[in-house]
């Protein structure tokens, strides 16, 4: 991040981290801590824009509160017992950027964050753009709507199920494409794209997410190891299936 002190380089480097491995501490952390924490990942973000900066600490302090005490917000519905229970949630399109620097600009111009190890994940060569302009149709549901009972449940085993289910993967595109074509994102919601983990260059697995945690819109990053564990509540992304039609030739009456 820019202006980071350097002597707080480790602590910022890994905040997208903190909050995807938040669940992994212990639960009986007092509210104390908690708060020091936020207090933390709030003081290590001085970025030249200030808005930029209180939409990536909200984002991320929201997001390490929900972890660490287990209680991402959801609206309970039926356990999914197949894709096809689960309507069509959202389309968008992919492909709609030469390469990955016109994207971020494009993320950039209309006010929208990225946190440091999303932007990590998007500057390395296993992320790319498509290049062919594709209509891509979203669904989104919770650990729990999969069958999961626990508090929390590892992104292997939630991976695992939903692709039992007949969900797929999404390409990485999807995550920031999303995140610029979901401009009305409701504040408090936070989306885990589901995709495959990229390894960065300081060796964490590290996965998508579009947030919006009261300050702004941003794409973060978080722990995307296969034993993380993820309480139930957390809403993901997926695909129907992986893109294969054209956008010019897509039902635009559809509900998007």
């Amino acid at each position: 991040m820019m202006g980071t002190v350097a002597s707080m380089d480790a602590t910022s480097g890994e905040t997208d981290h903190v909050a995807g491995e938040g669940i992994a501490a212990n639960s009986n952390r007092s509210v104390a801590w908690v708060f020091v924490a936020r207090l933390v990942l709030c003081t290590v973000c001085i970025p030249a824009s200030a808005k930029y900066a209180n939409a990536q600490c909200s984002a991320r302090d929201e997001l390490l509160l929900q972890l660490t005490h287990k209680t991402m917000p959801t609206v309970p519905r039926s356990t999914v017992t197949s894709v096809s229970d689960v309507a069509r949630w959202k389309t968008i399109t992919i492909g709609t950027f030469p390469d990955v620097s016109a994207l971020l600009t494009a993320l950039a111009g209309i006010g929208c964050g990225v946190g440091e190890s999303a932007a990590a994940v998007v500057a390395l060569p296993a992320f790319s753009v498509s290049a062919v302009r594709n209509v891509v149709a979203l669904l989104t549901v919770s650990a729990a709507e999969l069958g999961f009972k626990c508090e929390t449940a590892s992104l292997r085993q939630i991976y695992e199920r939903a692709q039992q289910l007949g969900f797929e993967l999404a390409p990485p595109e999807i995550a920031p494409q999303l995140r610029l074509q979901y401009l009305d994102q409701p504040v408090g919601e936070f989306l885990i794209v589901g995709m495959k983990p990229i390894r960065t260059s300081t060796g964490h697995e590290t996965i998508l997410t579009v947030a919006n945690g009261g300050a702004g819109l941003i794409l973060i990053g978080q722990d995307g190891r296969a034993d993380a564990e993820i309480p139930v509540g957390s809403r993901f992304v997926f695909v129907r299936s992986l893109p294969t039609t054209p956008a010019a030739s897509f039902d635009r009456d559809a509900p998007g």
